[in-house]
């Protein structure tokens, strides 16, 4: 049900909550073997040089186990602070400006950390 007001001011459900909710439920659900991969790599690779890490980034799963961990948890990231900035922050412009920021530094860092992992792999 709306209200009259609600109706005039052209409020009401932007029609994509529920599609947010499950794309933040699959990415989450994604990055829990993922996670567990990289704190595993993480705990393997410890005890070598940086020569080690290069070796390991250069076979094929690893590395590409790699980019779909930083893909998923960049964009999983840029999904729930939205959620809290949405929830949170009351004025329109500073709403805007933070959702804005949001995007810009999760595709940014996002960005070079996939660049810098390929780099690595490839000996660019």
């Amino acid at each position: 049900m709306r209200t009259s007001l609600g109706i005039v001011r052209g409020l009401g459900s932007a029609k994509d909550g529920t599609e947010h909710f499950w794309v933040q439920r699959v990415t989450a659900v994604a990055l829990v073997p993922l996670v567990v991969w990289f704190m595993a790599s993480l705990i393997a690779l410890s005890a070598g040089d940086h020569a080690s890490l290069v070796a390991f980034l250069k076979a094929p799963v690893p590395l590409i186990a790699m980019l779909l961990f930083l893909a998923t948890g960049f964009y999983h990231l840029r999904l729930g602070m939205q959620v809290v900035i949405e929830d949170y922050v009351k004025d329109e412009g500073m709403k805007l400006a933070a959702l804005l920021a949001n995007t810009f530094f999760c595709t940014g860092v996002g960005t070079a950390a996939v660049v810098a992992t390929l780099k690595i792999s490839f000996g660019a």
